[in-house]
């Protein structure tokens, strides 16, 4: 059964710079969620993103690389059916192992931080 077919689930919002996350219905076409501490566009950070703790600089600078690339933390399939969780990068050693797999393999940086493995392409 589609999970996300028959309730409007809300999303997490980001703003990286202020370390705050809020989860709120998507945005109808043409707005945007702001911070409301420095009033910046937030990111979409998706239906199962886990906001590491304020104080957590580390941590959110692995968020604001993974996010400003595009990605979302996102378990559900898009329309809910199955649950294979994605696989995000959670430490910086784990972002920097992605960024010298893309690097060195040429591939862009968003496909390298995807792959649950960064040594291995996925095929």
């Amino acid at each position: 059964m589609c999970e996300y077919a028959f309730t409007n689930y809300k999303l997490h919002f980001v703003c990286t710079e202020c370390r705050l996350s809020f989860k709120r219905h998507f945005p109808e076409q043409g707005h945007q969620h702001l911070c409301p501490t420095c009033a910046s566009p937030m990111r979409c950070a998706g239906h199962d993103f886990a906001a590491p703790t304020r104080h957590d600089v580390r941590a959110w600078s692995v968020v604001a690389a993974v996010v400003g690339e595009g990605l979302r933390y996102e378990g559900f399939e898009p329309c809910g059916c199955g649950r294979d969780p994605k696989y995000r990068p959670r430490t910086r050693a784990e972002l920097r192992a992605r960024r010298a797999a893309a690097r060195r393999e040429g591939v862009p940086l968003a496909e390298a931080l995807a792959r649950r493995d960064a040594h291995l392409a996925e095929r």
